[in-house]
């Protein structure tokens, strides 16, 4: 048997060197880097070149196209905070940011400029940070050149030798850990001879978000290391939060306009499969090359640390949802947005729908409209949702409220918004004579699912509710239960997570 005095010592040792290491590595990260050879001595052809500020851009917005014919120096200051800001309703986390958002600020150059860039690290970080700009020609992509104690600035020069949109990332270690914190951003390197032009532009990067509470689960949440390794993010979104691009956030058009999107995934494990609910990309520069598009593309694989340039045209008005189509992630992750287009009807480019007709065939579906009308209702969360401070002790009221968030983000599209349900498929909810008499039941029901005929008022209904034991924290159950059993003429008391932690627990 090993000697556990031994052991203790051991341990003890082991936790002061790595104590040691650490510090020393803060004091020298403190004094600044020790290899910095000063400013880079320029060529007379590079220093006759006219000096310009680049305009950095928070997303979903882009800085304006480049209009000049010729090189410049270009002055790049990016900074980096620290700063605690919403992941979703009720949850917060402390995001490690470019430019104080997630995705960092979007840059844009041309082919050929010559960038002096500025790392700036905010006196309140708590840790020092570098950056890997993928558009860098050079070791680490500047990673080597930008080791950056809180208090401090770091400088390097790079010159833009390749067209494209690049990724950029924090390199310091541990690395998954500060672009899983959000540390992430795009750089557009523009061709010489330039981009078409397009009505609209805009910037998108899906990441995923390690946090050490469930999906949905409220307070500030912190990033899980054992999550990250295996790679099991409770979120996965676009622009660094649930809801960053829907309500009145969504991104806007009007018919006939083209669309350009710089999309992007910082990651850091997830690969997106990017798509757009009833669009057709017109043209696709695969892997973010900016040569050869492809053309008439639905779907477009994206990879960590990579990006896309896609265009299309719009045709028609109404809401259009973008979405990784791995589908779990949109609607049960976050990673979904919304683009709202507004103009004149076609409807022989679409009709809209014509006929709804009973059909009485023995295997008729039921919802082969739900993704349309996912796509319509989605415009309506944000009016119809609010957003509720972390208290204790909620009155039934708010309640409601908070359940009414869960029941517009995950239930309405079966039990629809005014929980009448849709007939032959899925049951109502309102003045529900079945689900009022066992409020039990209806616990187990949300938690373990429900298959088979059930009679709802006098009517027989045979389908499926899958079980969200989970997706579903105990707390959401209870306020979208108190929700339910309080919406639509419904009367009862408010459900407890407690109430429905013990039927979670239950064995038969």
């Amino acid at each position: 048997m090993k000697n556990p005095r031994l052991l203790t010592a051991f341990t003890v040792a082991s936790l002061a060197l790595v104590a040691t290491f650490a510090t020393t590595v803060l004091l020298h990260a403190a004094e600044g880097p020790s290899d910095a050879k000063g400013p880079v001595v320029l060529p007379p052809e590079v220093l006759a070149l006219p000096v310009e500020q680049a305009i950095l851009t928070s997303p979903p917005h882009v800085p304006p196209p480049i209009s000049r014919k010729y090189s410049a120096r270009v002055v790049i200051n990016l900074e980096v905070r620290e700063v605690v800001g919403r992941l979703a309703d009720g949850v917060e986390y402390t995001f490690w940011t470019y430019g104080g958002n997630v995705p960092g600020s979007f840059l844009r150059i041309r082919e050929g400029d010559v960038v002096e860039f500025h790392l700036n690290n905010h006196p309140s970080s708590k840790l020092p940070h570098n950056i890997d700009l993928h558009a860098v020609t050079g070791p680490g992509g500047g990673a080597a050149s930008t080791f950056t104690a809180p208090g401090h600035s770091s400088q390097f020069t790079f010159q833009a030798l390749n067209p494209g949109l690049f990724v950029y990332h924090c390199a310091t270690a541990p690395v998954p850990m500060h672009i899983g914190n959000g540390m992430y951003g795009l750089i557009l390197v523009e061709p010489k001879e330039g981009l078409p032009p397009v009505d609209k532009e805009y910037y998108v990067m899906q990441g995923e978000f390690y946090t050490t509470g469930k999906y949905g689960e409220e307070g500030l949440q912190s990033f899980d290391m054992a999550k990250a390794i295996d790679e099991r993010p409770p979120y996965i979104v676009f622009n660094g939060s649930v809801g960053s691009l829907v309500g009145d956030k969504a991104i806007t058009a009007k018919v006939g306009e083209t669309v350009r999107l710089y999309f992007g995934v910082g990651g850091p494990n997830i690969t997106s499969s990017f798509h757009i609910i009833g669009e057709i990309f017109d043209k696709v520069y695969p892997e973010a090359g900016l040569s050869l598009p492809n053309r008439n593309v639905q779907t477009t694989l994206v990879p960590s640390g990579g990006a896309t340039v896609v265009e299309f045209k719009v045709d028609v008005p109404g809401t259009f949802i973008l979405v990784d189509h791995s589908l779990t992630r949109a609607f049960n992750k976050g990673a979904l947005g919304m683009m709202k287009v507004e103009g004149p009807a076609n409807r022989v480019v679409y009709s809209g729908k014509e006929i709804d007709a009973v059909y009485l065939g023995a295997q008729a579906e039921a919802g082969s409209d739900s993704s349309k009308r996912e796509a319509e209702l989605k415009s309506q969360i944000a009016d119809a949702t609010k957003a509720n401070p972390l208290i204790a002790g909620l009155t039934k009221e708010m309640q409601v409220e908070k359940g009414k968030q869960v029941y517009m983000g995950l239930c309405f599209a079966c039990h629809q918004p005014d929980g009448k349900g849709l007939p032959m498929a899925f049951p109502p909810l309102a003045g529900s004579d079945y689900m009022l008499a066992d409020r039990d039941r209806a616990v187990r029901i949300v938690l373990k699912g429900l298959t088979g005929p059930v009679t709802v008022n006098g009517a027989t209904i045979n389908s499926v509710m899958p079980p969200q034991e989970a997706v579903l924290t105990d707390a959401q159950i209870a306020d979208v239960l108190t929700y339910v059993f309080n919406t639509w003429g419904n009367k009862g008391d408010a459900f407890t997570s407690s109430q429905v932690k013990s039927i979670r627990n239950e064995t038969h």
